[in-house]
This record gives structure tokens, sequence and C-alpha cells, in this order.
């Protein structure tokens, strides 16, 4: 429900003309490359770093243990044409026992 939200703004921008784009939460990339250890950083201290994920899940891995699974994202640029484009994300995985299991970035580290 909560990913329709943005694509709905969207639309609605779409349907002003020109206008920027703001998607998500700022968030510092390098901060948390720079202290993130897997197998010992704890969710409360990538809670305290980053701030609310803007989106939770699980995943389950094929022998079936479960991970819960953070996403961050920032994007803002210029309708309609969006040359301007920028877009940040980050999505975490956390082992049953609360650490960084593992992490998937793309966009500006910085």
């Amino acid at each position: 429900m909560t990913r329709g939200i943005p694509i709905m703004a969207l639309a609605g921008l779409l349907a002003a003309g020109c206008a920027a784009v703001d998607l998500g939460k700022e968030f510092d990339l390098q901060a948390f490359e720079e202290r993130v250890a897997v197998g010992e950083t704890q969710r409360t201290e990538v809670r305290r770093w980053l701030g609310e994920p803007v989106s939770t899940g699980q995943v389950v891995r094929p022998d079936g243990t479960r991970m819960e699974e953070w996403t961050y994202y920032h994007g803002t640029g210029r309708l309609p044409r969006l040359d301007d484009a920028r877009l940040k994300y980050l999505e975490i995985r956390f082992r049953p026992d609360g650490t960084v299991d593992s992490y998937k970035w793309s966009g500006e580290a910085g």
C-alpha cells in the first residue's frame, strides 16, 4: 500500500507539468558504508545512523530462514524530463539475531 503513494504523487506531479520531485528520505550512504560491519552491526545502530527506513519487509531464504529487510531511498529531479534526476537506494538484510547479514546499494555514495 505504501508503494502506491509515491506513484500517485508522481502521477499528480506529471499532470501538473514542470515540477520538482523529491521521493523517499535523505540518508547518509557514505556514513553507513564507513560504519557497517556485516555480522556485527545491530538494527538499533543502523536506525540511529539512518533513521527509520522508508519501507520494511521479509526475505525468506531457500532453507526457510527469514530475514528482516529495510529499504532506504531518496530521489530528486524536475519533471517532465528528469534529465537532472538523482537517485540513491540502500537495501539492508538482518539476521534473526538482529545483526546485518548483507546490504546492497546503488546511486551516489557521498
